[in-house]
Order: C-alpha cells, then sequence, then structure tokens
C-alpha cells in the first residue's frame, strides 16, 4: 500500500517524466493484486482548483478524468473524514501549514503507508515515511 501526493497522480496518469525511477517502480508493485494505491480525496479538490486556476491543463474534463482514474485497478480514492481532519492538524513536530498536504501526510500515516511525493518540506518530515 501506498498513498500518491497530488502531483504524483497528475504525472503518472499523464505518463510524464518527472516521476523517479524509485517512484514508478513502487506504483507499479502496488498495481498487482495485492497491492493498493491511496489517493485522498483532498487530490481531486487540489487539481480542479489548479485546473480552474489554469495551471493545469488535463487531456479531458475534470469528471471524466476522475472517473478514467478511479477505473485503474488498485486505485482507491479515500474519503476526507472528522478524525483525518484533524489528525492533519495535530501532526507530530514541525510540519508546513499547506492544508492538503496536511491531510495527504495524515492519510499515509494513518495507514502507515510510505507517500510518493517530490515535495521536499514532505520528504523532510521525520513522521512519515516517504518514497522519490
Amino acid at each position: 500500500m501506498i498513498v500518491l501526493d497530488t502531483h504524483v497522480l497528475v504525472w503518472w496518469v499523464d505518463g510524464a517524466k518527472e516521476l523517479t525511477t524509485h517512484a514508478k517502480e513502487a506504483i507499479q508493485r502496488e498495481m498487482s493484486p495485492a497491492g493498493e494505491i491511496l489517493i485522498s480525496s483532498i487530490t481531486a479538490w487540489e487539481v480542479a482548483m489548479l485546473v480552474d486556476k489554469e495551471r493545469l491543463s488535463l487531456t479531458m474534463n475534470i469528471d471524466d478524468w476522475f472517473a478514467v482514474v478511479g477505473e485503474i485497478e488498485g486505485v482507491r480514492f479515500v474519503p476526507l473524514d472528522n478524525e483525518l481532519a484533524i489528525q492533519s492538524v495535530t501532526l507530530p513536530g514541525e510540519f508546513h501549514k499547506d492544508p492538503a498536504d496536511r491531510m495527504i501526510t495524515a492519510l499515509a500515516r494513518r495507514h502507515s503507508a510510505p507517500l510518493v511525493t517530490a515535495d521536499t518540506k514532505i520528504r523532510d518530515y521525520r513522521h512519515v515515511k516517504t518514497i522519490w
């Protein structure tokens, strides 16, 4: 089981070159029948905001894009709940203020799953395992 950060999901689905070999391998391993790739619902919000602000262009409308992503075997969207929202505020140690990053990190911690991310602020946070 792994959790994907928002940019990693976009890069992976689009086949972008930004993903490291290590990140690609981790994702590929989780696409096996025993694997699972978790995506926080906050990622849908982040992608929608980026599309709305014209900072991200998708190959199809956002609803269809997320429907296609949701059909990828092994991918599971995890809805936000009260417990996760609270955990995102009470993360141990020092962590930056971005609410989406906090919720995605809290999700990885909840499931004791590595978080695949290029974000150095998250990778430097010692309270979550990361893959890059």
